[in-house]
């Protein structure tokens, strides 16, 4: 028995360092036709090859009309951007690339941020920071909203106590009324989806919550804010007409939950 007990314990630790390291998924999600937009977000300091090579060439094969980056890019304490540079400027050559800052962005120093915003800018990503832009595709015309949250929706006073809700009416204050149309908004933070619906998002693309960083039986176990169970983690989840897609990300620390890049076909 004893011997069966360390068996599986090395296979456990194996795999772990297997799904940390390497692993690599692309899941699909088809919710119609016509447009196909991959999904990026959470990479933090996880690395697929050198300048993320690996990362891009799986994003190219599946021939993107465009990409959505939700945050995360990079982590906080980052101060050398070259890797973020070489990563967006692979995904541009591939098809135009709209990103937007996450909680970790948003902890950069204002003189970081400049870089950083000028870095990727220049390596080919257009940095939404609760702007938009219409994007004409194949006959559709996208207008896609980039929302950055106040940061009071992750911490208050360097805490997880007394966050922040957003509504309708801070998103408005953000990024204007919602225009008719086929509306895409791009937000980090996913824990809003009847906020965003209500302001009238058709998709809404997140991250953040790292697929709930340890995944058992389907169910993400524990958020960002150190509260179990969140209620969205992974996946598409419906607010009336609206659907807000969850991205469990590519980096930090996980289980059960490997690296994921998601294909939406709209």
């Amino acid at each position: 028995m004893r011997y069966l007990f360390i068996f599986f314990l090395l296979i456990f630790v194996i795999y772990a360092l297997l799904e940390n390291r390497y692993i690599l998924t692309v899941r699909h999600e088809k919710m119609g036709d016509g447009i196909r937009i991959a999904h990026i977000s959470d990479l933090h300091k996880r690395r697929f090859g050198r300048d993320n090579v690996r990362l891009c060439q799986a994003v190219k094969r599946e021939n993107p009309d465009i990409i959505f980056i939700t945050g995360d890019l990079i982590s906080r304490t980052e101060k050398n951007f070259t890797i973020a540079g070489n990563t967006v400027r692979q995904l541009a050559e591939i098809a135009p690339v709209c990103m937007i800052f996450g909680n970790h962005e948003q902890d950069l120093s204002p003189e970081l941020k400049a870089e950083f915003v000028s870095v990727v800018s220049k390596n080919g990503a257009d940095v939404l920071r609760n702007e938009s832009r219409i994007a004409d595709i194949k006959g559709r015309r996208l207008k896609i909203f980039g929302l950055e949250e106040s940061y009071d929706v992750y911490k208050v006073n360097g805490g997880y106590r007394d966050l922040k809700v957003l509504e309708k009416a801070d998103i408005t204050e953000l990024v204007g009324d919602c225009p008719d149309g086929e509306v895409l908004l791009m937000a980090h933070n996913p824990f809003f989806g009847e906020a965003y619906s209500q302001w009238g998002a058709k998709y809404t693309f997140s991250g953040h919550v790292h697929g709930g960083i340890v995944r058992i039986f389907g169910i993400g176990l524990l958020s960002p804010e150190r509260k179990p169970f969140p209620k969205v983690s992974k996946g598409i989840y419906s607010y009336g007409n609206s659907k807000l897609l969850v991205s469990a990300g590519l980096g930090k620390k996980r289980l059960f939950n490997p690296s994921e890049i998601v294909i939406y076909d709209i």
